[in-house]
């Protein structure tokens, strides 16, 4: 098992449209095989500067793979993540045993 997060900050002002577009592309990752349990997260400690979190868990490596690879991920990242995102921290997690 593998959990996937991704903590980070937009360009776009809160409320915004562009706000708004990206949120909805983000949902549709969820729809990409292999994601379980996606779960999207607002900041409410003033501790950092991040505002949202992604978090997402895959069965196997090759899972985690075969999304970073997916045509819909990579659109993603394309069209909403690169002009979007002015900062981001991503951890990927496996239990301990």
């Amino acid at each position: 098992m593998i959990q996937h997060s991704v903590i980070f900050k937009l360009k776009h002002a809160k409320g915004s449209k562009a706000e708004k577009r990206f949120m909805e592309a983000v949902m549709r990752l969820a729809s990409i095989p292999g994601v379980l349990n996606f779960k999207r997260f607002r900041q409410t400690s003033k501790k950092n500067t991040f505002d949202y979190g992604l978090v997402m868990e895959f069965e196997s490596t090759m899972e985690y793979e075969a999304y970073n690879q997916h045509s819909e991920h990579q659109g993603f990242i394309r069209d909403y993540w690169m002009d979007g995102v002015d900062d981001f921290l991503e951890i990927d997690y496996e239990p301990l045993s």
